[in-house]
């Protein structure tokens, strides 16, 4: 189940595809800049092409950066899960009193909307009406 919730592989998957494809277009724009450079051609037409493999590359950078955040975020997520599991796995079956560790470990963060409406967030996401 956490592999399914926190998994990266399909994205690690896209990651690799991305950096393939940077990796080719850079190669083409250098061989369209050397062509440029050996070759007599129209050069309107050669900065259309080099200006379309740039932004066939700009377009892949932007995209792995995205991939990039989101492989960032699942493990982070994956991560605060796990600490989340196992302070609730340490903590006795009753609790009795307040425990100022599990109250940082569990709660994210505290709303206050107004005097009768005060909010607990837990860093799973899950908010509770106090």
């Amino acid at each position: 189940m956490k592999e399914a919730a926190f998994g990266t592989d399909e994205l690690d998957r896209e990651k690799k595809h991305l950096q393939e494809e940077m990796n080719v277009v850079a190669e083409l724009i250098q061989q369209c800049i050397a062509e440029n450079a050996r070759i007599a051609q129209n050069q309107k037409e050669y900065e259309k092409r080099y200006n379309a493999l740039a932004e066939r590359f700009d377009r892949a950078k932007a995209r792995l950066s995205e991939v990039e955040d989101g492989i960032v975020a699942k493990q982070a997520q994956r991560e605060m899960m796990q600490n989340l599991v196992d302070t609730l796995g340490a903590m006795p079956d009753a609790v009795d009193s307040f425990d100022e560790g599990a109250w940082y470990a569990l709660v994210d963060y505290a709303t206050v909307y107004g005097r009768d409406d005060i909010r607990f967030t837990f860093k799973n996401g899950m908010e509770i009406k106090a």
